[in-house]
């Protein structure tokens, strides 16, 4: 990646000290974090201490008081990396809703703690029978006194085995539909509340993804993030952050898989010469190499928008929708370069191959996104 104009001296000196600690914090411990199927706590404390948690928080509340620009350092840095682990969810996702909506009392209370990462938050939207039809939710939060009573359950959670703050969204007034949809915080340490299995996943092995349930757990009312019943205006109102977050990982993970395949391809022999100087090879290579020229400009303008919030709900899916297409196109022609190689999985494009096909499905399908842009049209 040549120098961006999105960024500047003072985000390339950041930059370089997100490198040095993945380097240091996370790529020594890669195959036992896939292992256990999840990131150490230590791994998340250490992420807090050097400044790399939910960047975006004011001072005020612990944070660094940092545009998304520095958010966006962060993702292409994990995505590089070629593993993916869920410090983004926090930071660029969760975050954002005690800033924009929480109470004062919610914000003092844990935003310290998840720039400190000694608090851990997962978002629990989607359900056995609801995915990306946020509106067919049917966990319930009934109101009793100054109490809700939440029930229900969820699945597909990421960070849902470590999360010591859930999200919930919940239906408090189910005769509204959507608009009866309400944001509930509530802490794992509830009575009633108890996670399932981490679930067998494809591929992101080293993130835990679980099932929640929720029986009769009672939290405060003054739990509620914003508004009661404003919990799907919220929803739709962050989508277009989290789906540039996803396209900014697809980016620099496709780079990531670029860049090894172009390195396998000049050493490994066949016919006597490297399968680099072979023409099919560059002609697969070339095209994938303008198609990445491309997305890097795409992609800086994208964060110029956001950051200046004009980014628009449809320019958001259409990041999301072309930046994860590039990537498995990327993944899987630089798989098929491998060869028998690529099938095995002690070569990185085999987890790059696997931990990308999630790409083009949550924060939206791919599906999805086109019907987001074509009913803009």
């Amino acid at each position: 990646m040549s120098k961006r104009s999105v960024y500047d001296e003072t985000h390339e000196m950041f930059r370089d000290s997100v490198r040095r600690f993945f380097q240091r914090e996370l790529l020594p411990h890669v195959e036992r974090f896939e292992e256990q199927g999840m990131v150490d706590r230590s791994f998340w404390l250490a992420a807090g201490a050097a400044g790399f948690l939910c960047p975006t928080v004011p001072e005020a509340y612990g944070g660094l008081g940092l545009d998304f620009r520095y958010n966006a350092i962060l993702d292409e840095e994990i995505a590089y990396t070629g593993v993916v682990v869920s410090l983004s969810l926090q930071s660029d996702i969760i975050v954002d809703y005690l800033i924009s909506y929480a109470s004062e009392e919610l914000k003092q209370k844990w935003l310290p703690q998840m720039v400190s990462g000694e608090a851990v938050a997962a978002i629990a939207m989607t359900e056995p029978g609801a995915g990306s039809d946020l509106k067919s939710i049917r966990t319930s939060a009934r109101r009793e006194g100054e109490h809700y009573v939440i029930n229900g359950s969820k699945t597909y959670i990421s960070c849902g085995q470590t999360a010591d703050i859930i999200l919930v969204v919940a239906k408090t007034d189910p005769e509204k539909g959507a608009k009866g949809t309400s944001l509930i915080l509530v802490e794992a340490s509830r009575a009633g509340f108890r996670r399932g299995r981490n679930l067998d996943k494809i591929g992101q092995h080293a993130t835990d993804t679980s099932e929640m349930f929720f029986d009769d757990v009672r939290v405060p009312v003054s739990n509620v993030i914003g508004e009661e019943n404003k919990g799907f205006l919220y929803l739709m109102h962050q989508l277009p952050r989290e789906r540039l977050g996803i396209a900014i990982s697809a980016q620099a993970a496709a780079q990531h898989a670029f860049d090894q395949t172009v390195a396998f391809t000049k050493t490994r022999i066949v016919f006597g010469k490297p399968l680099f100087e072979m023409q099919n090879t560059r002609f697969v290579l070339g095209d994938l190499a303008s198609k990445l020229q491309v997305g890097w400009a795409h992609l800086d303008w994208a964060i110029e928008r956001h950051v200046a919030e004009q980014l628009t709900p449809e320019e958001a899916a259409a990041a999301k929708l072309w930046h994860t297409e590039l990537q498995w196109q990327v993944v899987d022609a630089g798989l098929q370069l491998h060869g028998g190689a690529g099938y095995m999985n002690e070569y990185p494009i085999a987890r790059l191959w696997r931990d990308a096909r999630v790409q083009r499905i949550y924060g939206g399908t791919s599906e999805i996104m086109k019907e987001v842009i074509g009913r803009a049209l």
